[in-house]
């Protein structure tokens, strides 16, 4: 064989032997990674109880307050008190599954005039809510950021 076949040889058997070693190293935990998007367990809460427990920040900005008003509105029904969901019902908000990066505030708007498949959680569609507007869902997606903030959800 002349040089260039061994070469070439070479470089398969490298590539082969660094597909076989990532092969068996053990799958990262997304948790640890930071980054889960794995729903809680419900199956300890009754129906209709929280399924987090959300510390409230000492003060909410003047748009918080305002979409924490329309929140107590329109979303406390099902989503819970301080958005901590219920279960049975509606998820929390105050969740990593909602942070800013996965879920933007675009992402509550649509929600609230579209409605939203079930696809995280297992609570079935969320209809669209009547009677909000796109304002309205801005000052509750500022409300529910700052209560996310507070639980270090970023």
């Amino acid at each position: 064989m002349n040089k260039r076949a061994w070469v070439i040889g070479g470089f398969f058997v490298m590539g082969l032997a660094f597909v076989g070693w990532q092969a068996l190293q053990p799958a990262p935990e997304e948790a640890a990674l930071g980054h889960s998007m794995v729903p809680p367990d419900t199956s300890k809460f009754s129906n209709g109880d929280p399924i987090v427990t959300v510390k409230l920040p000492a003060q909410l900005s003047a748009n918080a307050e305002v979409g924490k008003r329309a929140f107590e509105a329109k979303c406390i029904d099902c989503h819970g008190a301080n958005a901590a969901g219920q279960n049975g019902i509606a998820p929390p908000l105050v969740h990593k599954i909602y942070e800013p990066s996965h879920h933007s505030d675009a992402a509550f708007v649509l929600a609230a005039q579209r409605g939203v498949r079930s696809h995280h959680w297992k609570f079935g569609d969320m209809p669209p809510i009547e009677g909000l507007t796109q304002g309205d869902v801005k000052m509750i997606a500022t409300y529910v950021r700052e209560l996310q903030r507070e639980n270090g959800i970023n």
